[in-house]
């Protein structure tokens, strides 16, 4: 277990989000660039969502470590990727498109999403010679805006081109963001009208997580962003109900590695609208 790392120099780092979000519900996108010659090495923190790493970067790129695995350029992470590393910078800097998508979009977008669960997977393994194409035409895009359109109409492609998943499990996982995971499955059943073990299996086969899980992973999502928000661990742990702070302690553990203090830093890619709450609504700066 790693303890508290000082976070990233924030003021080398510019970040860009659309002026237009929601084009797609469920996705959310926003690109980073960092210059000169300091190489980052930082903890991502666990996020209820699948999130695509497109590396546009000159020079070494990104890299991506997890389970002991490293991987460089365009990624995909899937949920509870656990103790996840973040590299970049050095020759060229760093320059990176993030896209988070909910587990309800992601088997659409890259397949069955249970394969990604726990893993951190090269872009071009899932999406095969589609992935080289999108980063071209993001690399040869003039603006970050028409990034964020550019990687909004090949998402948009995919997701078309697929049955969505059953309404059940949609509403479901619509239950648990609303109640941040503080939802029992036997309500979950009741609510979308299944039987608990058949909300069980099928939630399970199509998120990648089972019910249970998914609600621990967004609650923990929760009390992350109150402890990036500056909320002391003790009321954090009240208000995401956990028991205690210990209990809290046992999750921040259990899904990252590091300690609530560690989460609490908040890394440049970990929880973006409270890590960088002054970046907001810059999506028109122009790459150079």
């Amino acid at each position: 277990m790693r303890s508290a790392e000082p976070p990233p120099d924030r003021a080398s780092v510019e970040v860009a989000v659309p002026r237009r979000p929601g084009r797609l519900p469920g996705v959310r996108m926003a690109g980073f660039r960092q210059r000169g010659p300091e190489r980052a090495d930082i903890a991502m923190v666990a996020h209820p969502s699948v999130t695509l790493l497109i590396d546009l970067s000159d020079g070494d790129g990104l890299s991506c470590r997890a389970r002991g695995r490293r991987e460089r350029g365009s990624t995909v992470i899937g949920l509870l990727p656990g103790d996840l590393r973040l590299g970049g910078g050095g020759n060229g800097g760093t320059e990176c498109l993030q896209i988070r998508l909910s587990p309800v979009l992601a088997p659409a977008v890259f397949g069955e999403s249970a394969a990604l669960t726990g893993a951190a997977v090269p872009l071009e393994d899932v999406w095969g010679r589609d992935a080289g194409r999108v980063e071209g035409e993001l690399r040869a895009a003039a603006s970050w805006e028409e990034r964020f359109a550019i990687a909004a109409d090949a998402l948009g492609r995919r997701i078309a081109a697929r049955p969505p998943l059953d309404p059940e499990v949609s509403a479901a996982w619509r239950l648990l963001l609303a109640g941040r995971g503080r939802v029992r499955v036997d309500a979950l059943a009741d609510e979308v009208g299944w039987s608990r073990q058949h909300l069980w299996s099928r939630f399970r086969s199509r998120i990648g997580l089972t019910p249970k899980h998914a609600a621990r992973l967004v609650r923990f999502d929760h009390a992350a962003r109150l402890l990036a928000a500056g909320r002391p661990a003790a009321r954090a742990a009240a208000a995401s109900g956990y028991t205690d702070q210990a209990h809290l302690h046992r999750e921040v553990r259990a899904f990252t590695g590091v300690t609530p203090a560690a989460v609490a830093v908040a890394p440049w890619l970990a929880v973006d609208d409270v890590a960088w709450p002054a970046r907001r609504g810059q999506g028109r700066t122009a790459p150079t």
